[in-house]
């Protein structure tokens, strides 16, 4: 049940970080590592990226790739074996 609930909430809400990125900029403001990171312009980059990392890490833990990409990473360190 928690995977689909993932999936209903995390994919809309990805899209709508991503459609209203502006209105978004400007409640937030200016982000400061952004902008020098990612040069001008940079705090609307990094809520389309936060939106498609929302969207992208929602299906993936809906889908069960999430838990597959992690177990397979990191998950040797987590080994009692």
């Amino acid at each position: 049940m928690d995977k689909f609930l993932a999936l209903i909430i995390g994919c809309p809400l990805g899209f709508v970080i991503m459609y209203f990125r502006r209105s978004i900029k400007e409640f937030i403001g200016e982000v400061g590592f952004a902008e020098q990171y990612l040069g001008v312009g940079g705090t609307n980059t990094f809520v389309v990226l936060m939106g498609m990392l929302v969207f992208i890490g929602s299906l993936m833990y809906a889908l069960g790739t999430f838990q597959a990409l992690l177990g397979d990473s990191i998950g040797s360190f987590f080994n009692s074996k």
